[in-house]
């Protein structure tokens, strides 16, 4: 439900917030908020309608059938306008197991660091990439080299020159007319899209502030073992900086997408302070995170990531502070804005799988209707150098900026000795 109010009406500015850690998942103290998401999706799945009938059928490959990987492949063939044509995980089980589910042919079914390549070669027309944002840059090159459409989840990349390898690619898929999407959520969200519609208009005045924050819980983070194969499971790697970037890169990117979409620039500068609070840590990643945004055009925005098993509810949000009235759009819970002249609110609900599903859809779109604008890829890769940026301030606790960090150019190496080429 949503409607525009008077300024003078009673209105409630506090957060509804989606409280997902509930029931026997709540007992597990480790388990991640975005847990309880899959399981909540995988219901939604099995009530589903059937599919659409479409006279073209994209054959898609899927690059990582993990847990995220394998849910959406489902969901991609719930679209109807997709033909599940290959698969490829690092681990054969993985990769068998999801082609069983999707019926994909076992001739069809690929494994090791390389099965992404025999993947692409096989035939498919576009690939869905949804492996450790470490392997991005270079799959995502390999899909435009052989000419595909490329959907690919979120960070694009966990360094500097990794973003700069997806900005070259996607340039380049353009330029080839090829598609190149990637999957946030929040900025597909109906409510989402008119607040920000509002803010547009002016309706808050000047932007002066925005306050971004992501809450939830930590994901399992094992012992080190003699090679990362293991760290390749589960959604381990969102402890391992040089595999998953971490947990701000990771996970925090999703408010900062949503406050560089209010914002409509990419920051200067960034400062703060960020530490480890898991319990028996192994992976390198900080998990609770303070850090202060500067741009250009005096812009001030605060962001809060807290990664921690302390039952605090899931929660992403990003609050705009203008000079005349204040708005917030978020990933669950009330999308809203107070204006001097009006005011909206509307309930943000299941927004995991309706804009992965919303995306897919115009994934579809983009392919056979010949839409190649790829609008999702600038702030894509702007968000994760923005995230790049806040953590490396945070673990240095000085004030860094954009320039500097483009400069250093650091790239972080993944030791791939012992894995199954």
């Amino acid at each position: 439900m949503n409607h525009k109010i008077h300024p003078n009406e009673s209105f409630d500015q506090t957060t509804t917030r989606r409280r997902f850690l509930g029931g026997t998942l709540a007992a597990t103290a480790a388990a991640s908020s975005f847990a309880v998401l899959h399981t909540r999706a995988a219901e939604e799945l099995a009530t589903a309608p059937k599919p659409a009938e479409f006279q073209r059928k994209l054959k898609l490959g899927v690059v990582g059938c993990g847990g995220r990987g394998s849910w959406i492949a489902r969901l991609f063939r719930r679209h109807g306008g997709y033909e599940m044509f290959a698969v490829a995980d690092y681990f054969q089980s993985v990769a068998d197991k999801s082609g069983d589910a999707l019926e994909v042919d076992a001739a069809r079914r690929f494994a090791g660091l390389s099965g992404y390549r025999r993947l692409m070669d096989c035939g498919v027309e576009a690939v869905a990439l949804e492996v450790p944002p470490c392997f991005f840059p270079e799959h995502a090159r390999a899909a435009v080299e052989r000419r595909l459409h490329v959907y690919m989840a979120k960070p694009v990349a966990v360094d500097v020159p990794g973003c700069l390898e997806i900005e070259a690619a996607a340039k380049k898929a353009t330029e080839g007319r090829h598609v190149f999407l990637v999957d946030y959520q929040i900025p597909t969200e109906p409510h989402n899209l008119e607040v920000v519609r509002m803010i547009r208009a002016g309706e808050i005045g000047k932007v002066l502030a925005l306050n971004s924050h992501y809450f939830a819980g930590t994901f399992s983070d094992p012992p080190l073992a003699p090679t990362i194969e293991s760290r390749l499971r589960s959604l381990i790697w969102c402890n391992d900086v040089a595999i998953g970037g971490g947990y701000h890169v990771n996970a925090c990117i999703h408010a900062v997408d949503a406050a560089l979409w209010v914002a409509e620039e990419r920051p200067v500068a960034a400062m703060g302070l960020s530490r480890i609070g898991r319990a028996n840590p192994h992976g390198d990643s900080h998990d609770v995170f303070e850090i202060v945004f500067e741009f250009a055009d005096g812009l001030i925005m605060s962001h809060q990531g807290k990664h921690l098993s302390n039952h605090l509810a899931f929660d992403v949000i990003c609050q705009a502070l203008g000079a005349t009235g204040h708005a917030q759009i978020c990933y669950g819970g009330t999308a809203s804005l107070r204006g001097r002249e009006n005011g909206y609110n509307g309930e943000v609900q299941r927004l995991y799988e309706a804009g992965a599903v919303r995306n897919i859809a115009k994934f579809y779109d983009c392919v056979v209707g010949g839409n190649f604008a790829n609008d999702t890829v600038r702030r894509s890769v702007d968000g994760a150098l923005t995230t790049i940026l806040g953590r490396e301030a945070a673990l240095r606790r000085t004030r860094l900026t954009w320039d500097e960090l483009l400069k250093g150019n650091k790239r972080l190496e993944v030791d791939l000795r012992g894995l199954k080429a």
